[in-house]
């Protein structure tokens, strides 16, 4: 399977990941991490924190349909494995950002902006384990 470079594409997403980032600690002083926005969506402890964080869920779900609004064309999304395997990644995935304080966007984004000691442990330790999930998905199971 070849992974598709798309510079232009990466770049962009990157700094509207970033300018998200940095509004929100402006606006709310809040750090940007998808997971415990969207969890605190869910357990929300007040009206106000369950206002902000709805919004930014409803905006990430509604990104697509922008898109296509803008481009004509929906963004391209080939996901190579089943629904269940979908299902079983998120729980996953899930249990590490809960095990970890954090998910990828909190640390890498945010915490290591803010030169946070617990993320500049937790993005290396995101990064090699998912190269060597890669590693062993493409070369030794023959995914």
């Amino acid at each position: 399977m070849e992974t598709a470079f798309t510079p232009s594409a990466s770049f962009g997403g990157g700094l509207l990941i970033g300018l998200a980032a940095v509004l929100l600690m402006l606006g709310l002083g809040r750090i940007f991490g998808a997971t415990g926005i969207v969890s605190g969506s869910v357990f929300a402890e007040s009206r106000s924190e369950f206002a902000w964080r709805a919004a930014l869920v409803l905006g990430m779900v509604l990104a697509p349909g922008l898109i296509f609004i803008v481009t004509g064309a929906w963004p391209a999304l080939d996901v190579p494995v089943s629904p269940t395997m979908i299902a079983i990644g998120g729980v996953i995935v899930g249990l590490g950002a809960s095990f970890g304080s954090g998910c990828t966007s909190g640390h890498g984004v945010c915490g290591l902006s803010r030169l946070s000691l617990r993320s500049l442990v937790a993005v290396p330790t995101f990064m090699a384990t998912a190269a060597v999930t890669v590693y062993l998905i493409r070369h030794v199971f023959g995914g």
